[in-house]
């Protein structure tokens, strides 16, 4: 990959304050924190609002799935977000409903979950893809699955190639050492990597040496 494709990091399932702060120091792009209850990665069983808060970083990133737009904008606030990931089920209103509540300068990630590769599932990506394009700033494809993300699943990244992607997105969903150059069979690059479950001692507690070498890797 040339050094002018080369994608940003996004290291998301974040909970422990000295691995963030280590994960700055490596030149982290985006760090994201889980405000899904359900997940085994949920940020405020470790960390308060106002730890988030005091991490000087531009690419906090809050993913929800299918929470309220009071709560998700009050998280926003006291944590200092700069990205809202939604990663459940949520439509054009809700979007645009959430927009008007929280500060313009804040972006908004719309996670697209892709199944299994066949017709019915890229004209759903298709049309999900249509449906928010004017409305947030990036995309995110994920493998779908019932515990919204985190699996360290790999959708079939070929399905890419077949749609027109109109925004910058980050690529998800099992990312490792492993599969990482298959990037380079992406006609349309990332414009960030978000990885997660594939580089954890446990959830929520990243493999820190694990990372730097994936680092050294990929970009």
């Amino acid at each position: 990959m040339s050094k002018n494709q080369q994608p940003q990091l996004k290291v998301c399932g974040l909970t422990q304050l000295n691995q963030i702060h280590e994960l700055i120091s490596m030149k982290t792009d985006f760090l994201g924190f889980i405000f899904y209850e359900k997940s085994p990665r949920y940020v405020l069983n470790h960390l308060n609002l106002e730890d988030i808060l005091k991490i000087n970083h531009p690419g906090k990133t809050g993913v929800f799935v299918n929470e309220e737009i009071d709560i998700i904008t009050d998280i926003a606030k006291k944590a200092g977000l700069n990205f809202i990931q939604l990663h459940g089920d949520e439509n054009e209103d809700f979007v645009i409903k959430l927009k008007q509540n929280i500060r313009s300068e804040i972006k908004i990630i719309k996670v697209i979950r892709i199944g299994d590769n066949n017709q019915e599932t890229e004209e759903k990506t298709e049309k999900a893809l249509n449906s928010h394009v004017l409305i947030v700033d990036y995309f995110l494809f994920d493998t779908d699955s019932k515990a919204f993300g985190g699996t360290g699943k790999q959708f079939n990244w070929t399905i890419l190639n077949t749609l027109k992607i109109p925004l910058p997105y980050f690529l998800s969903g099992g990312i490792s050492e492993e599969n990482i150059e298959n990037i380079s069979l992406l006609e349309k690059k990332p414009f960030a990597i978000d990885i997660n479950s594939k580089f954890e001692l446990e959830p929520g507690i990243k493999d820190l040496e694990k990372i730097k070498k994936f680092i050294s890797k990929a970009f």
